[in-house]
């Protein structure tokens, strides 16, 4: 099994803003406030996190393919 990449860069939808946040490895993030525009920032509908959402890279539990934590 692969290591989890746990670096992410989230990009906010309403302002472009994109910064590099560190992920978690035993929870999902279901809100994060972009740091340009303070928009507060939640899942799409089927998604578990918003690094699932807005994310360069997936949450460490949808990469290792083993479900998400909800």
């Amino acid at each position: 099994m692969s290591t989890a990449i746990l670096e992410s860069i989230l990009t906010c939808p309403h302002c472009g803003f994109a910064k590099q946040e560190t992920m978690s490895t035993d929870a999902c993030q279901f809100y994060y406030e972009c740091s340009n525009c303070k928009a507060l920032l939640r899942p799409k509908p089927g998604d578990c996190c918003v690094f699932c959402s807005f994310g360069s890279v997936p949450c460490p539990p949808i990469q290792s393919q083993r479900g998400c934590c909800r």
